[in-house]
């Protein structure tokens, strides 16, 4: 049945109909030439009302309470500038992107200023060749910095850390699988004192080792020691990424391998251990991370020296967390003070250099990276299939 179109007026003909305006799709994430202007007139008028009212009217007007004033007073203009001409969705949207980036902002400029001050304060000691490979065993508090360096604490990092990897890496993924592949009754509790270790102070760890190990059955102190207490703080990090991780594979993989007829303890060796690999690299590569910078577990457990130890099972082993601790005790503008800032600027960016590493794996070798280069390489492929037939046409 046919329904009749409402008639028109006397004073309207049909092709005087009234045209819908045109609708304009709105990007919230666009960032345009007009976002950037509101911004700074928002700033600009914002510093202006703030200083005729806060500083004109206020008998004792400070810097900080200047700031905070003024940051306030520019998301409200901001705000009110931005619903004015795009409405009140926009608005919310330009809002609390403005929120985030000052978050983001306040998270990255203390990174940055920390990583300058070390550079600033140790870069003249550390970028030298010596002060990789030579120890502080003949060096006193009145030698200059040129003397000596942190070749020992570096063996005794590097060994104290991978083995602590030999103790944590395995038990990490292995509580991690029976989490995620596994579970049963006792999931819960295990998912507990995971968490519980997460918050567990570093010295707390150095603590447990020195009455069970140093003390309690009277193996002194040690790397192996210093490496026990390592694991303890590192055993969380491991487990919750590669849990994490593990979470990522798709559930249509292990529905396959079972479907085929595999075990249980065969889907998660051979489909979701090699599945999820990079992912582990990852969290193995935290974990070290985590641990390479902790010093209250050292205090406890290696102890430090001034010579090579390579043996981490006999006498105590320097680390460089520990070589900042005790050098930078000394008087400023002293040999061994400069050291430990040379020694803090290689602590630094080995840590930097690990936490790098793997954001690096993680976007590199992650399924939907993979998937992306993939569809990327199929692409070239079929760019380069087409650009082959157009020459042949063209020669024929």
């Amino acid at each position: 049945m046919a329904v009749a179109s409402p008639p028109l007026s006397l004073s309207q003909t049909p092709a005087e109909a009234p045209v819908p305006p045109p609708s304009r799709p709105i990007r919230l994430h666009a960032i345009r030439f007009e976002d950037a202007i509101t911004v700074v007139g928002s700033l600009v008028a914002s510093f202006c009302l703030v200083w005729l009212v806060y500083v004109g009217l206020t008998p004792q007007a400070t810097a900080a309470g200047f700031a905070v004033w003024w940051y306030l007073t520019f998301l409200a203009v901001f705000w009110l500038a931005v619903r004015r001409m795009e409405g009140r969705l926009v608005a919310r949207d330009r809002l609390w992107t403005v929120l985030i980036m000052t978050g983001a902002f306040a998270t990255v400029v203390p990174l940055v200023l920390i990583i300058i001050f070390v550079l600033y304060k140790g870069a003249g000691v550390a970028f030298s060749l010596h002060f990789f490979t030579e120890t502080v065993e003949f060096c006193g508090s009145l030698a200059p910095a040129s003397c000596g360096g942190i070749g020992h604490a570096i063996i005794g990092t590097l060994e104290q850390v991978g083995v602590a990897l030999l103790f944590s890496v395995p038990l990490g993924v292995l509580c991690a699988v029976f989490l995620n592949e596994i579970g049963g009754p006792l999931k819960r509790p295990v998912r507990l004192v995971v968490d519980a270790m997460s918050g567990v102070p570093s010295i707390v760890a150095g603590l447990f080792i020195y009455a069970i190990w140093v003390i309690g059955i009277r193996a002194g102190f040690s790397g192996f020691a210093a490496s026990l207490a390592l694991s303890i703080l590192m055993l969380p990090t491991v487990t919750r990424t590669s849990e994490e991780v593990l979470r990522l594979v798709p559930d249509g993989l292990r529905e396959g391998a079972l479907a085929l007829g595999a075990s249980e303890w065969r889907t998660v060796w051979s489909v979701v251990l090699p599945t999820a690999r990079n992912g582990l690299i990852t969290a193995v590569i935290l974990g070290v991370a985590r641990a390479a910078g902790e010093t209250a577990p050292l205090l406890l457990t290696s102890f430090g020296s001034s010579v090579y130890n390579a043996d981490p099972l006999t006498g105590p082993q320097e680390a460089l967390p520990h070589f900042v601790y005790e050098y930078i005790r000394f008087h400023p503008d002293t040999g061994p003070y400069d050291r430990a800032w040379g020694a803090a600027v290689v602590l630094i960016f080995l840590v930097l250099g690990l936490f790098t590493l793997a954001r690096f794996v993680g976007a590199r070798f992650s399924i939907d990276g993979r998937q992306r280069r993939a569809a990327a390489r199929a692409k070239r492929r079929a760019s380069i299939d087409a650009n082959v037939d157009l020459r042949g046409v063209a020669t024929r």
